[in-house]
């Protein structure tokens, strides 16, 4: 059909050691009309929330060195991948390598470009991924 948007198909799958550093936030799209009273008036955008997940360990520079030959693999965020949330998969804190186990897996992609900070000889990188299907 022309015009439509195929779902981002992904290739590949974050490795485990890179997976386990990031945490997830989730956002739930509110429309807020404020009034002058101090009352406010609030409907949902979307039915379900997207999800992300930030970075929020610091990086040993082999796990820096990995994180980033992944990141330059997808070309930034331009190509979706498979992330695994290991608090959602079953068992808890198990990880498939090939992508085929579908409990705990969210086809990602990052947001943003790469900034990258060394003190003390562990990295910080200020990245997210986005859930895009």
């Amino acid at each position: 059909m022309p015009g439509s948007v195929q779902n981002a198909v992904a290739s590949s799958v974050m490795p485990w050691n890179l997976a386990r550093a990031f945490v997830r936030s989730q956002d739930y799209p509110v429309l807020e009309n404020q009034y002058r009273n101090g009352e406010s008036q609030r409907s949902v955008l979307a039915s379900n929330s997207r999800k992300r997940w930030r970075l929020a360990l610091r990086l040993t520079p082999d796990r820096l060195q990995a994180l980033r030959e992944f990141y330059e693999a997808r070309r930034g965020p331009h190509e979706p991948f498979y992330f695994y949330d290991v608090w959602e998969t079953s068992p808890k804190f198990s990880y498939d390598p090939t992508g085929e186990a579908t409990q705990g897996r969210y086809t990602v992609r990052f947001e943003g470009g790469w900034e990258q900070n060394v003190n003390f000889g562990l990295g910080e990188v200020s990245l997210e991924l986005v859930e895009v299907a």
